[in-house]
């Protein structure tokens, strides 16, 4: 039988009528692995945030895999080499693209190979087009949704799967951005596809959720990152003064560093996240409040 909200539904999902009854949890859940244990899978994480997600699992104890296309490979051995050495966590490279189906079934089950679990799937891969919406093209659409929407379907729809058939609950862990809380000039694709991972997320958290999967996403701000420098320039030219402009509108004054997204990300992939999901969670110094 289904419960919402401690009253129970009807084989069509109509509430029974009668007294109120508190919903208890399922007996049989499963308690998520501590931060010092269990395998987290990090997509777009030869630099910037995913880099730094990978870099704070491994701290937390989990073994890491990462992944990032193939003209990223070079960086993501040194990433391999970094997490290994600083942690003494071993760390998986998959190379693949997200927005490719086989990829992803290919570098999850790879995860399972090497590692014989999944427990996270950081679903960080993507990319940040910028400039007038009446300059971009229906390729350039095309392409970003492929990337960052269909890309972070995949990785919960697969990861999902893994976690379902091991029977002990997971997390999967999206990417939006403040740009997909409010949208922004020369910016529009990006904020579409990033405010289209929240609805992905909130969807995605209501299916998964009774198999003790929770679904939350990150909302970073203006992050430091080779990225977000690429897109200041875009936006304005001035990489310097569009930064500046973002440190005098945050209300702790200053950009954030892949580091603080990565302190969110090692709380939302821990077991202490159990009740949390379906949330988008920004983290951008108080430059949007919801």
């Amino acid at each position: 039988m289904i419960v919402l909200y401690g009253r129970p539904l009807d084989n069509k999902n109509q509430l029974v009528s009668g007294p109120y009854k508190r919903a208890e949890a399922p007996n049989n859940c499963p308690e998520f692995p501590h931060m010092s244990g269990g395998v987290a899978f990090v997509t777009g994480s030869s630099q910037g945030i995913g880099k730094a997600i990978a870099l704070r699992l491994a701290s937390d104890g989990f073994e890491i895999a990462i992944n990032d296309i193939d003209s990223k490979l070079l960086a993501l051995e040194t990433v391999k080499k970094e997490i290994e050495e600083s942690t003494g966590k071993q760390a998986l490279i998959c190379v693949g693209d997200v927005s490719v189906e086989e990829n992803v079934k290919a570098m999850i089950e790879s995860v399972v190979k090497t590692f014989s679990s999944l427990d996270v799937m950081v679903a960080n891969a993507g990319i940040c087009p910028c400039g007038p919406l009446n300059d971009m093209s229906v390729e350039e659409w095309e392409r970003a949704f492929t990337v960052n929407v269909i890309g972070t379907f995949l990785c919960y729809k697969y990861a999902s799967l893994q976690m379902i058939a091991q029977g002990k609950g997971g997390r999967l862990i999206g990417a939006s951005s403040n740009a997909g809380k409010q949208g922004q000039r020369m910016m529009g694709i990006y904020a579409s596809t990033k405010f289209a991972i929240r609805g992905l997320t909130q969807s995605a958290a209501l299916e998964y959720g009774k198999h003790q999967i929770t679904v939350n996403a990150y909302c970073p701000g203006p992050i430091d990152t080779e990225m977000a420098r690429k897109a200041a320039q875009d936006i304005g030219g001035d990489i310097e003064a569009v930064l500046n402009m973002y440190t005098q509108t945050a209300a702790v004054g200053r950009i954030g560093e892949p580091a603080d997204v990565a302190n969110l990300v090692s709380f939302l992939a821990s077991k202490h996240s159990g009740y949390l999901t379906g949330q988008t969670i920004s983290i951008d110094g108080g430059l949007i409040f919801d």
